[in-house]
């Protein structure tokens, strides 16, 4: 039977399909697979990583939204007998059924590439290290420091569960069609130790969210309005010897961790 066309890509769906052969290669070097590995793909698209993943791991599970992709990657199942193919939404896909282990290595599609990142890091102790291929300005959050404009929720958040560097950039011709944004892949490993109990983690989590949710306002001001009281807030602030007029983006991950040990003794 013909092997069918390519799908065409779908744009709201943020189909940029990888063609770089160089680029596949340096992906699967960076995850440091071996032959008992399993792995995750999420948005395998035309199947190029798929296929150097499938040679370079155990066993792969490539998760794809598209059924016209699923459809044509299938046509090349005798090629990719370890892959296991999965039409579903990566948003929705059951992450917490797999293997705990399994190595994550993906092009993550960029319109959910965030929420994606905290479902991931939700699952770290699931997940010890991810190969990610993401927008360049998501890269730069992931590793910013503070006092930076880069520097936010997701930067911290992802920093207190892994180790991450960002790795290459990618050019756009890398990719078909060209995509409008930079590309860049990075490498999260996750930490074994937690700085927090699983009861505090919550707490912690909130806390960052409320910090940065009102950028321009000092840090008491916008916990305030996000419901904290605010002398609890300013006696613990003075413990730390921070000023009640900091903002959330001058605190390291570390201030912050103390921060909600402060607020929750």
């Amino acid at each position: 039977m013909p092997i069918p066309d390519f799908p065409p890509p779908i744009k709201r769906l943020g189909q940029n399909f990888l063609i770089d052969p160089n680029i596949v290669r340096k992906i699967v070097a960076l995850a440091e697979l071996a032959s008992s590995d399993h792995v995750l793909e999420i948005g395998p698209g035309r199947g190029i990583l798929t296929e150097a993943l499938s040679r370079a791991a155990g066993r792969v599970t490539a998760v794809e939204v598209d059924p016209r992709l699923q459809a044509y990657l299938e046509t090349r199942q005798a090629e990719l007998p370890n892959v296991e193919l999965v039409c579903e939404d990566a948003l929705a896909y059951p992450v917490e059924s797999l293997l705990m282990g399994t190595v994550v290595v993906a092009n993550l599609p960029y319109y959910i590439s965030t929420p994606l990142l905290f479902r991931l890091l939700d699952q770290r102790d699931r997940f010890p290290r991810m190969v990610l291929m993401l927008q360049n300005e998501v890269a730069d959050r992931l590793v910013a420091k503070p006092n930076g404009s880069d520097y936010g929720v997701l930067s911290v958040m992802a920093q207190y569960a892994a180790e991450i560097t960002k790795a290459f950039r990618v050019s756009g011709n890398c990719f078909r069609p060209k995509p409008e944004v930079g590309s860049a892949v990075v490498l999260l490993r996750a930490k074994e130790r937690r700085e927090l109990s699983h009861e505090e983690e919550p707490k912690f989590a909130a806390l960052v969210k409320a910090s940065f949710a009102h950028r321009r306002k000092t840090l008491v001001n916008s916990l305030k309005d996000e419901g904290y009281d605010q002398k609890s807030v300013t006696e613990a602030l003075q413990s730390l010897s921070l000023s009640p007029t900091v903002r959330a983006e001058i605190l390291s991950v570390a201030q912050l961790i103390e921060l909600t040990r402060r607020m929750s003794s």
